[in-house]
């Protein structure tokens, strides 16, 4: 099927390489020229696992191209994909502007019956929106449908290769039967293509993201109460998840969610209900809660040096805001290493990937370290950040030898606290009664 995909971000990328490695003609359309040459010459602006090796297949097959041509793409498609950036506005809403933009441009260019897919995540209701201004533009049949994504990054590829389910929003027998036949080599597995109304497909997006996000506040707050009464939030998290009904995803205590879904979609639902004047307490604990998890990690650090960390070097590992990826939007380490920086002290950081991200961000304020254990030498204390697979299970005779102090915040509960006491080091982390003085 010809295919276009309007936006090459995380979301349009992964979208229209894993299309077009099923086999359709997929012209992927973008207005930045210069990440349009490197997308053709195989360089991938983003990190994701397996991600570079489907685009090079796909463009060396001529499924796969680039362009900043929007009329002929859309000329050239039967189904268009929006997938621009709707980011989140001063007021908690999405901020739709690119994706009403693009639809007008996808009417303009009409030749024949399209297919318009919102791939972005779009609140309730924007789809008829997008419908009104196509109509104004265009007097060819079209349909537009809803098909939010589910992906996680990191993992994304096989989150599209191989879904869960695939939800389809439309009002349209035409466009669902179009939808399902693009989506049919993803389900031989058996998993569902879920066709239902447009405005409960842009619904169950929000839905699962800020459920998800519930669970991972949930569990922060129980390895919070956990510290208070000498509970451990790792034995209280395995008596919980081990019940069928609950499950053990997103019920890991740590620095709260970060990246460019769950921060801005439970802000944007929290909108839509307050737009609507339906409460919406839980969403709204959820989101504060988040926020003063990264709180509650700077305090431990502040605490232990009794308020002072002027002049303290601290060494940083991992600042994207999860492994398997190089993203750092909502980053907790962006909020724990402004702090520190803000109350005198010098950061020494390393990521495996995220390092060019890093630099944007803080420019020359904190130094990059060459690795892991490069961080390390001459810091007072180690910071475990984003629970990278290299860090899990770290030299800890090599990490004595560099660090100044024998101290370890792991905001990630990557370490057993017994053996990393008995090995001397403080030892200060998520849910459990601080194991200092080593």
């Amino acid at each position: 099927m010809k295919i276009c995909v309007i936006g090459t971000g995380y979301v349009g990328l992964v979208t229209g390489a894993c299309l077009a490695e099923m086999g359709n003609d997929v012209i992927c359309v973008d207005n930045n020229k210069e990440k349009l040459e490197q997308l053709k010459k195989g360089i991938i602006p983003i990190y994701e696992p397996g991600l570079d090796e489907i685009v090079k297949a796909n463009v060396s097959e001529d499924r796969l191209s680039f362009t900043d041509d929007l009329d002929s793409a859309v000329k050239n498609s039967i189904v268009c994909f929006i997938a621009v950036g709707t980011p989140q506005s001063d007021d908690g809403s999405a901020d739709l502007s690119a994706v009403y933009a693009v639809a007008e441009s996808i009417a303009k260019n009409m030749n024949e019956y399209k297919v318009i897919v919102n791939k972005s995540t779009v609140p309730v209701g924007t789809a008829n929106k997008v419908k009104k201004i196509v109509r104004k533009h265009t007097n060819y049949e079209f349909d537009v449908v809803s098909n939010p994504e589910f992906l996680k990054q990191g993992a994304a590829v096989d989150d599209f290769l191989k879904p869960d389910r695939v939800v389809i929003g439309s009002d349209s027998q035409r466009a669902s039967e179009i939808m399902q036949e693009i989506y049919s080599p993803f389900l031989r597995t058996g998993n569902p293509v879920i066709v239902m109304d447009v405005k409960s497909a842009e619904m169950t997006k929000y839905a699962a993201n800020s459920f998800l996000a519930t669970k991972i506040s949930f569990i922060n707050e129980m390895a919070n109460i956990c510290e208070k009464v000498g509970a451990d939030i790792e034995q209280v998290r395995i008596g919980v998840y081990t019940d069928s009904r609950i499950g053990r995803q997103f019920l890991y205590p740590g620095l709260g969610y970060g990246g460019s879904c769950f921060p801005k979609d439970v802000k944007a639902l929290i909108k839509v209900a307050k737009d609507n004047k339906v409460p919406s307490s839980i969403l709204e604990s959820v989101d504060e809660l988040n926020k003063q998890q990264r709180e509650l990690f700077i305090d431990k650090i502040l605490s232990y040096y009794n308020n002072n960390v002027e002049g303290k070097k601290f060494a940083v590992w991992g600042l994207s805001f999860k492994p398997r990826t190089n993203d750092m939007r909502e980053a907790p380490s962006i909020t724990i290493v402004n702090k520190l920086l803000e109350k005198g002290a010098s950061i020494s950081a390393y990521d495996p990937k995220a390092m060019d991200e890093a630099q944007k961000i803080f420019g020359d304020r904190i130094d990059y370290a060459d690795s892991s254990y490069d961080a390390l030498e001459g810091a007072d204390a180690l910071l475990l950040v984003t629970e990278w697979n290299e860090f899990k299970r770290p030299n800890f005779d090599k990490i004595k030898n560099l660090l100044k102090h024998l101290v370890i915040f792991d905001g990630r509960n990557q370490y057993d606290p017994i053996r990393t006491k008995k090995r001397g080091f403080d030892y200060i982390c998520i849910g459990k009664k601080p194991e200092i003085k080593g």
